[in-house]
């Protein structure tokens, strides 16, 4: 009896040594929560003065946040005696483990680190990835959400956007538009071509340079294919309306000068 008595004195007087350092790691842990939400608005604040992107703003505030988190982390152990060292060694081989374990969702962490890093595309941007075609939403660490001309959201895992290929659509402000028609034989293919290139410079939204054009493409057995090309500006015309009133400018005008399409 009286060795137990003793050995939960041992206990309690133990208790009470590290119960200032166990208080301390506690505030040190609350506060380490406060200060990274703190420092990563300062830093988000900081980076949108010299950078306008608004994804690269937001990989600096997570970067700055976690990294805050990590040290107080740290710091928060150190002060109840916890051998820090020999823990963040065994985090080493944890991490490893762990990251075997779960590498789709590394994968993607790593992928959209990069996407972030290297901005193939910015957020509005008009891009096909994966065989998707939509307006970017969102870029996280996890995923790239789009929203697709039907209107659905799609999420895609970043590892699968980062290793195929991407379409940008609003990369640049001009996108070229084809309508493709076929000849007869029988008919005037330069008169005709000439007079539908003079139909499509009138659509609104098909720029004056460069100019349309027409190449031959294909010839059939009783027929000529022909694709009729002109540019549309994004920054001021959808592409997509563009093309419709072009495709009726065309057939309107094949019906006023009496051309028959094969």
């Amino acid at each position: 009896m009286i060795g137990i008595t003793e050995q939960l004195q041992a206990l309690l007087t133990e208790a009470i040594s590290a119960l200032p350092g166990l208080i301390a790691a506690v505030v040190v842990f609350i506060l380490t929560w406060f200060v990274a939400g703190f420092v990563a608005r300062i830093v988000r604040r900081a980076a949108r003065v010299r950078i306008r992107d608004p994804e690269t703003v937001k990989l600096l505030g997570l970067l700055a946040y976690w990294s805050v988190v990590a040290i107080g982390t740290v710091t928060a152990l150190g002060q109840t005696g916890f051998d820090v060292t020999g823990f963040i060694a065994g985090l080493g081989i944890a991490g490893f483990t762990i990251g075997f374990a779960l590498q789709d969702i590394t994968r993607n962490f790593v992928a959209g680190v990069l996407l972030l890093l290297q901005q193939p595309f910015d957020i509005s941007d008009t891009i096909s990835v994966a065989g998707y075609t939509g307006t970017v939403l969102d870029i996280t660490t996890r995923a790239t959400t789009l929203k697709t001309y039907d209107g659905e959201k799609m999420i895609i895992p970043n590892a699968q956007v980062y290793t195929s290929p991407v379409v940008n659509h609003s990369g640049l402000p001009l996108s070229r538009r084809s309508v493709s028609i076929t000849v007869g034989y029988e008919q005037d293919l330069d008169d005709i071509v000439r007079s539908l290139l003079d139909a499509l410079r009138q659509v609104e939204g098909v720029v004056e340079e460069p100019p349309p054009s027409a190449h031959v493409k294909e010839l059939r057995r009783n027929a000529v294919l022909v694709d009729l090309f002109f540019w549309v500006d994004r920054d001021t015309h959808a592409p997509s309306d563009v093309h419709s009133a072009a495709v009726r400018a065309v057939v309107e005008q094949a019906k006023a000068r009496g051309i028959e399409f094969l």
